[in-house]
């Protein structure tokens, strides 16, 4: 990493983000009950976890290449595999979760007080 310069750190920051978002899709996921998806005319929730599986894994590995092979960040942000990676993740984040949301028990919340249009 040596031979790093400040471009190829703002691309491994990229590879570090996207990789957290994608992490962030995955936790999120486990926390909805899995009738949820089917309530919300989404794909299934194991569907989902396969995908944001492979999608976390792909970004974890595409994170610490450049510090384990010393590979350049700019190619691998590049690649279809990173991509694909974060699309999948920011279409679940985008669309899947507001859709799932609100079948989650207590909303996310710690009380039961709700009225017609929201918490109160």
């Amino acid at each position: 990493m040596s031979g790093f310069n400040v471009l190829d750190y703002f691309f491994w920051l990229l590879l570090i983000i996207a990789f957290a978002m994608e992490t962030w899709a995955l936790v999120d996921s486990l926390t909805v009950p899995v009738n949820a998806y089917a309530a919300a005319s989404k794909q299934s929730k194991k569907l989902w976890m396969i995908i944001l599986i492979v999608a976390t894994v792909v970004g974890a590995a595409y994170a610490v290449a450049p510090v384990a092979l010393g590979a350049s960040p700019i190619a691998l942000l590049l690649g279809i595999l990173p991509v694909a990676a974060f699309i999948a993740a920011a279409v679940y984040l985008a669309d899947v979760r507001p859709a799932v949301g609100p079948y989650k028990k207590n909303g996310g919340r710690g009380g039961s007080r709700q009225g017609p249009y929201g918490p109160w």
